[in-house]
């Protein structure tokens, strides 16, 4: 069920929740939290069930349940269409329908789209499948409001553009896995300077929309200079890969993305609750 990627999800779906205008009582917070946990665990064990045959070829995979013979893949399959029904008919009758919906279509979107169709067909499989990881805020914030509005559009679109310089940051350093396995990464296919230069640019791109809510009125001062800060410093970091011949900012850069999300969020989430208690 991928619990490290699993944390991550639930924060961002906990983040998209806490922002949204309204109030669900703490039984359904917590309906809201378990399903977006659940649908994550569903779609990564089916992930992990097609992709059984490149995992057992990769050494950061070939430890997994499947391909270690811990678990049948017939039973890892049976075990995520389980969790995928069950999350989003729980989600629908604890909640309202339109979450359901919503999570229902980022775990087929995962699965279908990204493991089954892109992944090994096209070097862009992290640019596109990269929206499977980007709808638990919405998620959140539709089970609160029963709504999509600008701001979990917002929430949706940076962690869209976060996703290539992190995955690519994890690609670049694990190109021989990905070269053995045939996956056409973006480090395979364009090499490691395109793929650098590729990551800059979504930097930056991600750098100009994390500052759109102070701009919309949507967050505030304190938001503001967060932001600006990470961007800084991640931007720094794409900077020191661009011009690495080596591992080591690559690791580096991929380890402070997830930091740079997680304090995003943090950062959104309590200035909203700063500019509530202001008023």
């Amino acid at each position: 069920m991928k619990p490290g990627v699993m944390s991550l999800v639930v924060f961002t779906g906990l983040s998209g929740m806490l922002l949204a205008p309204g109030h669900l009582n703490p039984l359904q917070q917590f309906i809201t939290l378990l399903c977006i946990a659940l649908g994550s665990g569903a779609g990564a064990a089916m992930n992990m069930w097609y992709d059984r045959d490149i995992d057992a070829i990769m050494t950061r995979t070939k430890k997994r349940p499947i391909p270690a013979g811990r678990i049948a893949p017939d039973d890892a399959l049976a075990f995520g269409l389980f969790l995928a029904a069950f999350s989003v008919m729980l989600m629908g009758l604890g909640t309202n329908w339109l979450a359901a919906l919503i999570l229902a279509f980022a775990i087929f979107f995962y699965v279908v789209v990204y493991t089954m169709w892109l992944k090994r067909r096209t070097p862009q499989n992290i640019v596109i499948g990269g929206a499977a990881g980007a709808f638990p805020p919405m998620i959140g914030w539709a089970a609160v409001t029963g709504g999509v509005s600008l701001m979990p559009l917002l929430l949706f679109v940076i962690i869209f553009l976060w996703t290539p310089p992190h995955f690519w940051a994890l690609a670049l350093y694990k190109n021989e896995d990905y070269t053995r396995a045939g996956v056409p990464m973006m480090p395979v296919v364009a090499g490691s300077d395109s793929t650098k230069r590729q990551m800059m640019f979504y930097t930056w791109l991600l750098t100009a929309v994390t500052l759109l809510p102070p701009l919309l009125h949507l967050a505030g001062a304190p938001y503001a200079v967060v932001a600006a800060l990470l961007d800084v410093t991640f931007l720094h970091h794409m900077r020191k890969v661009l011009h690495d011949a080596t591992d080591t900012w690559p690791r580096k850069a991929f380890a402070f993305s997830i930091y740079y999300l997680f304090m995003l969020f943090v950062a959104m989430v309590l200035d909203g609750w700063w500019t509530h208690a202001m008023q």
